[in-house]
């Protein structure tokens, strides 16, 4: 069979759930704070994968306003009971001190492009919900629990309770079927059956280094369950020098050939301070069924950076540039931040991509930020905007984003006497400081006139450009570190900043009177950086 090199979804892809409906291969993905919710792509062959919806997209499903930085949709789970398919996430209202407000809901689905239905509310006792499909036509919702009080355990087990479709509940007790093991951080739970066993599969030790996938089966769906022999099938936390860090999280596929895949989250650090810019990716494990009915990783638990799939990936695709325009609407590489009220931050009626200025870069609320997933350690982006600025509290232009702390922006924007001006900005500070610096001095420009912006990423060097019309770019400021738009720097620790770093277009009004900025196209083009020793895999 073909040789793939890992990620199989590079770029922030997280917390993947996968499944097989005849030939078709399905994946869902976490996507946090970012709007539509959920990202499910689709393959053949589990080697070319294709976003073909994402199914969160209104506000009686899903409305993040408010949700602090890495909350909002976690860890969904997409199965399928061979009539409809079903979908489960959590909405994250606060993360951070000793409580979660962690919200699970339920929708589903006839189709994969849906409509999707609005949700059913599950519960709130904890994260990373599941639904198990049994044989016997009963379904049942896990999810793991949360202890604020730590007695014993901050992640207390995984909670099992079942799920009347018909009432449109979970009915019944509720029973704490697994509390992991000495690793701890118990979460992501996925159930399947198999030869007589129920078998669970959860992730511990947290989702920065010391990530794992666990394994544990029982022949009662209520347990007692027993730890696999080897306890975690896959962990990268003792193989520093591993290419795939981070790795757990995961979820099992059957070929129709009989053939088991893991598919997982992992991240690829790429400078000595261990940063994955592209955040947590999802890559792909071949599995097999020992004689002793456990399930274990070929040449695991170590994950392989190249695994054997029934597909030959399409590299040239993958490197191809993208220019995107916005006659048709907003192209579906992009996102947006919490909000489900689109008409309020942009427009695409006019041919173009027209911003309104809303909140400050960062806000938690109402931002005018269109960005799409960096998923290239060295890339070139570029854009054209028109904008009127008016003072120094209206502002547009192209932005390299992680969180409301780490981002690098410039901006068209204008002193207090009206003149226009470029102004650099970056926020490289961590949390709770998160204060803004100006790397260069502001370029004045002409009052009125379309801006060429650009940037350039060469693994952490980061340089912006700007053109007035009819000029060639040229470079603006010094050149900036973007390895700061990681998990480790996204304003926590790895811990706790889940998402990846983004590109794109951004407009913002402090005066609150919604200016509006128009781009007339966007770039993004990825480049080869022969020092790179993943770009060096792939090409080989």
């Amino acid at each position: 069979m073909p040789q793939l090199t890992n990620p199989i979804l590079p770029g922030f892809n997280p917390d993947p759930s996968i499944l097989r409906v005849g030939e078709d291969y399905y994946i869902a993905t976490s996507t946090f704070e970012w709007y539509p919710g959920v990202q499910i792509h689709h393959s053949r062959d589990l080697a070319n994968w294709e976003l073909v919806t994402r199914p969160l997209n209104r506000k009686s499903q899903l409305d993040m306003r408010g949700d602090p930085d890495s909350c909002g949709v976690w860890a969904p789970c997409l199965t399928h009971d061979g009539e409809k398919f079903w979908l489960v996430y959590t909405d994250v209202k606060r993360k951070d001190g000793s409580f979660k407000d962690a919200h699970n809901y339920i929708v589903w689905a006839d189709s994969i492009e849906g409509p999707w239905s609005d949700p059913i509310y599950a519960n709130s006792s904890g994260f990373d919900p599941s639904l198990f499909h049994d044989d016997d036509g009963r379904k049942y919702f896990v999810n793991m629990i949360w202890d604020h009080r730590v007695r014993p355990l901050l992640f207390a087990g995984i909670a099992l309770q079942e799920f009347d479709p018909g009432a449109g509940k979970l009915v019944g007790p509720i029973k704490n079927i697994y509390q992991g093991t000495d690793l701890k951080l118990v979460e992501g739970p996925h159930l399947y059956k198999r030869n007589g066993y129920y078998y669970l599969l959860t992730a511990e030790g947290g989702t920065a280094y010391d990530h794992a996938c666990t394994f544990a089966r029982s022949r009662h769906i209520e347990g007692p369950y027993e730890t696999h022999p080897d306890k975690h099938i896959l962990t990268a936390k003792d193989a520093p020098l591993a290419a795939l860090q981070r790795a757990g999280h995961g979820d099992l596929v059957e070929t129709p050939e009989g053939k088991t895949y893991l598919v997982h989250l992992a991240g690829r650090p790429t400078t000595q301070e261990r940063r994955c810019v592209l955040g947590r990716e999802t890559s792909i494990q071949e599995a097999y069924w020992g004689e002793d009915d456990w399930l274990y990783v070929k040449n695991g638990p170590v994950p392989s950076l190249h695994v054997e799939v029934p597909g030959l990936r399409d590299e040239a695709k993958y490197w191809a540039e993208r220019r995107y325009t916005f006659e048709n609407g907003l192209p579906k590489d992009f996102q947006w931040l919490r909000t489900p009220e689109t008409e309020r931050i942009f427009s695409t009626e006019s041919g173009k991509l027209r911003l309104f200025g809303r909140e400050s870069i960062g806000s938690w609320f109402e931002q005018a930020l269109v960005a799409r997933r960096q998923t290239h350690f060295s890339y070139d982006a570029e854009t054209l905007v028109d904008f009127q600025a008016r003072d120094e509290r209206t502002m547009a232009g192209l932005t390299a984003y992680y969180s409301r702390y780490n981002f690098f922006y410039l901006a068209v924007t204008a002193h207090a006497d009206g003149q226009r001006e470029l102004l650099l900005m970056s926020s490289e500070m961590s949390w709770p400081d998160g204060k803004l610096t100006f790397p260069a001095d502001p370029v004045q420009i002409p009052d009125n006139g379309k801006v060429r912006l650009a940037l350039s990423i060469r693994g952490r060097q980061l340089q912006f450009f700007y053109a007035l019309e009819g000029r060639d770019l040229q470079p603006i400021g010094p050149v900036l570190d973007a390895s700061l738009l990681s998990d480790e720097c996204g304003g926590h620790q790895a811990h706790g900043s889940f998402t990846g770093a983004f590109v794109g277009m951004a407009a913002h009004d402090l005066n609150g009177t919604a200016s509006p900025a128009d781009f007339d196209y966007f770039i993004y083009a990825p480049r080869h950086d022969p020092s790179d020793r993943y770009e060096i895999d792939v090409l080989r």
